[in-house]
């Protein structure tokens, strides 16, 4: 078994796994056993002697052993009693004598890549490795005494303070010897090459095989330094060795006076540095002070945050590890997957290993924040010192610290330790107020769900420096008002990590983590098959992935899951993407992770390898990079890992920004335009609304068109089914009443037609073709309302292959557009926002459509301001289709003018839009016709005789039969025209009669 692991898990053995009954020494039982070993039959034959103390009942269990002898206070019982029952209860003390055999083979081991570090026993030719299972078993504290013979040319190790070592006939066998009573025994045994140094009374030694021997040195030293470092943080070591042991199976244990260590795992270069020294501090957590795990087990998180935290906050990467923590805890504790401090009692998975490891970890940060460093390292000693080769609990540790911190801690533990979850709280109107001539940065803090008792640090950055302080936040929802004396900048709540919470979304990088742990995981394979990718897809099927075929998958799947693709390419890439964001890897194995378009909550994966060897050189590592947002693989060998960038805390921007503008250096239009007339696509934004928006659009349309430009008109207003009708107009075959009604214009825009009008008829007059950009109004009124999944595949064969979803920003921007707020529904948002892609996707692909159609030409694109403001909506995205340069012109109000919001902002004059006559009716399209719901009062059709009920059958001899027909028959014609409306009105018994009713319009 191969295995690489950028950090070793350690796993406590007997010592920190059983709750253990408090035993003075000599009440303690007597446990003498001797070994020996079988390799061609993978065996261990065993003699067990235990002495037990007259002081009740002992279970003495042989589970998956076969006893080939039993003798109880001298008198032999029958092995096959002994084997049906699985072992014996003692009632009285005495002296039991077991002999027992059994077979360790390969086949004992399960290489789970989301526990690594946890395996089974084997013994065999290439080596010897008894972790569990391996000898009768008794509860509790006992004083061991192991004789191991094993096979000539092995070295053995086991828990002892001292080991020595004599020839025999049937090989070397082992005596070890230890003065202090613990939990259980191992045996690791294997060809090894044995180094050795002495760090003050404590003999440090190396065994690693012959091809790893030259690492041995560096762990030596590496050793030296931690015991130093450990000695003077919490004592003396507390026995007279300390062993680094190679292990030919994929390891990561700790016991009494060695650490059990994978050969693939010695070989990372950063091991020394990290895992190692995690293991070293066992020796005072776990294998000197033992745990009581009645309560929780608490040894992985005061060894978490005394080892692997401290190493990276002495390199200044504190807060970055504690991130990580928070970061791992969201990813993988699951609500199916919870469990309290209380609850954990070791690492059987990543959530696990959340709650014991880095929530443990965090527990101690914060106690440590709340006592001092001083008090804080103090007190653990003292606790180290009270509890040496005892047992202790969480309960123990509170009682330490409050009597050193003089305080009641009940509240703190009980929050951390009995309650599932982290905290959550969000942030409402923040924001500066100046008294006393100070400025006063306010904000409310809610807590969701039943509130702790948190302490946060708050980092503001003003014009004069930082101002901090920590704030106490204990009830649901609180206000905070901080005095400072500079301008506030910005910002940040817990910026270092000093409290374990829910990471905001911006705070929240795209991991493999987020990947592995999320509850709904969907692969998406190629419809062309998935031949290099197989073993991939076979281990995470095994994983509760929910494989899918490309052509299978729904934006539901995709939205509400966590998902892999495999390949650089795909339909479903492109329907998020557009086009994949990452390119062929060339030689090796490569993903990367990002948030997902759909739901920034779910990230997207994307796979892809050169080969199946690659594949299945790097399937399995990726399990242990799980921080990471990039990886990149060559035969298995990691060459490549990223974190995508986030946000160190919660990050508010308090600084009101002014901007201003020169007037004296205001640019006349038509200079602004022959800046930009080289562009490719000028974009002219509008508030479809604004009469000078439009009369803008025509004098860059104007000015470019007498200076020769060959030009196009890409209109939004316009919807593609209906260019046949806009050509028919342009080209003049049809007339401006013609081409309203077959366009349907009137109920399709619903804006005025006069702010258009001269646009159009400019372009008639003057020959400029006018290109309808917009998707049919139907399609895109069904995904607002039921996502890209309700559409038809007629529909969807309408809709553009490639759509990039991506653009975290402009999904901000329509969600403030939207007013999304917590309590509206989170699919309607994703629906509309569906929608809004949809709608700049096939404007964009209109655009370069056209443009590669008719190569040379230019075109000047009217659209509403957000489909062009920043370049995110429509403007990016036909670049992306055509790599066409463009400019991009809006109009601006107050709010507007903000830097990269377009080339050029433009302040027209406001002017009046022309006005078209209107009849003063409510109209509706009913199953009998044009149905009068209301008559306006004051109206000209009041005035004339229409009346609520009545149904319009004409207007000025133009047939209605839709409500854009009601305006085109009103359609130019002004104040004082006589316009004759025919309707169809109920008479007695419901009988319909016609009335034409003449009416003069003001």
């Amino acid at each position: 078994m191969k295995i690489s692991l950028p950090i070793i898990i350690c796993a406590l053995l007997l010592s920190a796994l059983v709750a253990l009954p408090a035993l003075a020494e000599d009440a303690m039982p007597n446990y003498e056993l001797s070994v020996s070993f079988d390799l061609q039959k993978n065996l261990v034959r065993g003699n067990a002697v235990i002495t037990l103390p007259d002081n009740g009942e002992w279970v003495v269990s042989t589970e998956g052993l076969d006893v080939t002898k039993v003798v109880v206070a001298g008198i032999p019982l029958d092995p096959a009693m002994t084997n049906e029952a699985g072992g014996m209860i003692v009632k009285t003390g005495g002296i039991i004598e077991i002999g027992y055999e059994k077979a360790f083979s390969t086949d004992n081991t399960v290489d789970n890549p989301e526990n690594v570090g946890v395996v089974g026993s084997v013994v065999s030719d290439e080596g010897i490795s008894l972790t569990g299972g391996w000898y009768p078993q008794i509860e509790g504290l006992a004083n061991f005494h192991l004789t191991a013979t094993v096979p000539e040319g092995f070295m053995a190790v086991s828990e002892a303070d001292v080991i020595t070592g004599a020839e025999t006939d049937s090989g070397t066998m082992f005596t070890f010897d230890s003065p202090h009573p613990s939990a259980g025994m191992t045996l690791a045994a294997g060809r090894y090459t044995v180094s050795s140094d002495r760090e003050d009374d404590t003999d440090i030694y190396a065994y690693f095989f012959d091809e790893d021997k030259a690492l041995a040195r560096e762990y030596l030293d590496y050793t030296k330094g931690y015991i130093k470092m450990y000695n003077e943080m919490f004592g003396a070591y507390p026995y007279k060795r300390f062993s680094v042991v190679e292990n030919f199976l994929p390891t990561g244990f700790s016991m009494p006076t060695y650490t059990l260590l994978g050969r693939d795992v010695v070989r990372l270069p950063f091991i020394v540095k990290t895992s190692l020294g995690h293991e070293v501090l066992h020796q005072w957590f776990g294998n000197s002070v033992y745990g009581d795990l009645s309560g929780g087990n608490w040894l992985e998180g005061i060894t978490n945050y005394m080892a692997d935290q401290l190493y990276e906050e002495r390199e200044g990467r504190g807060a970055d590890y504690r991130k990580k923590i928070l970061a791992d805890y969201q990813s993988y504790v699951k609500t199916d997957k919870e469990i309290t401090l209380q609850e954990f009692t070791g690492r059987v998975d990543p959530a696990t290993k959340a709650v014991g490891y880095g929530k443990g970890a965090m527990v101690f940060h914060m106690l440590r924040k709340r006592a001092g460093d001083d008090v804080f390292m103090a007190t653990l000693k003292d606790f180290v010192e009270k509890y040496r080769f005892k047992e202790a609990s969480w309960a123990d540790i509170r009682a330490e610290f409050e009597r050193a911190m003089g305080v009641d801690l009940k509240g703190f533990f009980d929050q951390w330790l009995t309650r599932k979850g982290v905290p959550d709280f969000d942030l409402y109107d923040p924001h500066v107020i100046y008294l006393d001539g100070k400025p006063n940065v306010r904000f409310t803090l809610k807590q969701n769900g039943e509130p702790y008792d948190l302490r946060l640090k708050v980092r503001v950055s003003s014009d004069k420096g930082e101002f901090v302080k920590v704030i106490e936040l204990n009830k649901k929802e609180q206000d905070f008002d901080l005095v400072l004396d500079g301008t506030p900048r910005e910002m940040v709540i817990d910026p270092d990590y000093d409290v374990m919470r829910v990471l905001w979304e911006d705070e929240f990088a795209p991991t493999i983590s987020r990947l592995l742990g999320d509850e709904k995981r969907v692969l998406v394979i190629p419809n062309d098959g998935v031949d290099d990718y197989l073993q991939l897809t076979k281990l995470l099927r095994g994983k509760d992935f929910n494989v899918m075929l490309d052509d299978e998958v729904e934006d539901a799947d995709l939205s509400s899951s966590s998902v892999l693709l495999l390949g650089a390419d795909g339909p479903v890439h492109r329907r998020l993407f557009a086009k994949s964001p990452v390119k062929d890897p060339g030689e090796g194995f490569e993903i990367t992770v990002m948030k997902n378009p759909l739901n920034p909550d779910k990230v997207v994966a994307i796979a892809v390898a050169s080969s199946r060897e690659e594949v299945e050189a790097a399937a399995r590592k990726i399990f242990h990079y799980g921080k990471y947002s990039h990886l990149k693989f060559i035969g298995g060998r990691n060459v490549e890992k990223d974190i995508a960038k986030s946000d160190m805390g919660v990050k508010v921007r308090l600084e009101h920004k002014v901007t201003g503008i020169k007037p004296s250096e205001a640019i006349p239009l038509d200079d602004i335009v022959k800046d930009v007339m080289d562009k490719d696509i000028i974009y002219v934004g509008e508030s479809h609304t604004s009469y000078e928006d439009h009369r803008v659009q025509l004098d860059v349309i104007r000015t470019l068109s007498e200076e020769g430009h060959d030009l196009a008109i890409g209109m939004e207003m316009f919807q593609r089914p209906f260019q046949n009708a806009v050509d028919d107009y342009i080209e003049g075959r049809t007339t401006e009443r013609e081409f309203l009604k077959a366009s349907e214009y009137f109920s399709r825009w619903n804006f005025d037609y006069s702010l258009y009008r001269e646009i159009l008829q400019y372009a008639r007059a003057h020959h400029i073709p006018v290109v309808a950009l917009n998707l049919d109004k139907d399609i895109i009124k069904k995904v607002s309302t039921g996502g890209l999944d309700a559409l038809s595949d007629e529909e969807k064969g309408k809709i553009p292959p490639d759509m990039d979803m991506s653009d975290m920003k402009y999904r901000r921007s329509l969600q403030e557009v939207f007013g999304f707020h917590a309590n509206a529904p989170k699919r309607q948002f994703e629906n509309f926002y569906q929608s809004q892609i949809l709608w700049d996707e096939t404007m964009a692909h209109s655009v370069a459509d056209y443009m590669k159609e008719h190569p040379g030409r230019q075109m000047v694109v009217l659209a509403g301001v957000g489909h062009v403001a920043w370049g995110r909506g429509i403007p990016q995205r036909a670049r992306r289709l055509n790599g066409k340069d463009y400019a991009i012109l809006i109009n601006a109000d107050i709010e507007t003018v903000e830097k990269g919001i377009a080339d050029y902002v433009l302040f027209p004059e406001r002017l009046a839009a022309p006005e078209m006559p209107k009849l003063g009716v409510m109209i509706s399209k009913k199953e009998e016709g044009v149905l009068v719901e209301d008559v306006v009062k004051g109206s000209v059709a009041l005035s004339a005789g229409i009346k609520k009920g009545d149904v319009i059958v004409s207007v000025d001899g133009v047939q209605v039969d839709d409500v854009g027909d009601v305006k085109v028959g009103l359609f130019d014609h002004k104040a004082g025209d006589v316009v004759e409306i025919k309707v169809k009105r109920k008479r007695f018994l419901g009988r319909m009669k016609e009335h034409t009713i003449p009416v003069t319009l003001k």
